[in-house]
């Protein structure tokens, strides 16, 4: 995979989760998070216990637990950032800073 993949398959996720918030279909998960009764403590706590089960993961060495719970929190990442009405190029200009 190269790094244009990379960032494709982030701008597509960022999309269909800003799509989500916007049409809040009924039966998303994603949808749920942005009118969930707990409000933006609902992604809080995911990220939350996202990065426990990581932890837990690297601790085991499970590499395949590993990138599986990665995901998890960029995803949920992904979600707070689309709630707090930023956009992923907020994320990658911070980034490149930090070069």
């Amino acid at each position: 995979m190269t790094d244009a993949d990379a960032d494709e398959i982030l701008d597509d996720l960022f999309s269909v989760i800003k799509q989500r918030k916007a049409d809040l279909p009924e039966d998303s998960y994603t949808a749920s998070l942005f009118t969930h009764e707990k409000g933006e403590n609902a992604v809080l706590e995911k990220l939350g216990e996202e990065t426990t089960e990581l932890v837990l993961a690297a601790k085991d060495d499970d590499h395949e637990e590993i990138a599986h719970e990665s995901a998890d929190i960029v995803y949920h990442l992904l979600v707070l950032l689309a709630m707090k009405d930023m956009e992923l190029e907020d994320l990658r200009d911070e980034l490149a800073e930090r070069r």
